[in-house]
């Protein structure tokens, strides 16, 4: 077994990259990663943060960096592009709302 084999676990995560509302859940970095590569909005791909994500949670694939840091690099490139994320932005869109 490799390390690309295993699964590493993120705190749970639901992002709104589908438009408003609609929310995609992450439990794993490899979930991370496959939003980042296969359903990021084109225009936000040029953004550092978007980069810096995806490098984060590919190395944390391989057990290089922790799950914590590429979620965190997630979180900041999906706010970055407008994007919700729950349960990190609840306090948020309660006051909103």
């Amino acid at each position: 077994m490799t390390t690309s084999d295993l699964k590493v676990p993120v705190r749970p995560l639901h992002v709104e990259i589908d438009g408003a509302g609609r929310y995609r859940q992450a439990f794993c970095v490899d979930d991370v990663a496959a939003m980042l590569m296969g359903g990021w909005p084109q225009s936000a791909k040029t953004n550092p943060a978007f980069h810096r994500a995806l490098a984060t949670s590919l190395d944390a694939m391989e057990l290089y960096v922790d799950a914590e840091t590429a979620r965190e690099a997630f979180v900041h490139a999906a706010h970055t592009a407008g994007m919700h994320v729950l349960p990190d932005d609840m306090a948020e869109m309660r006051k909103a709302g």
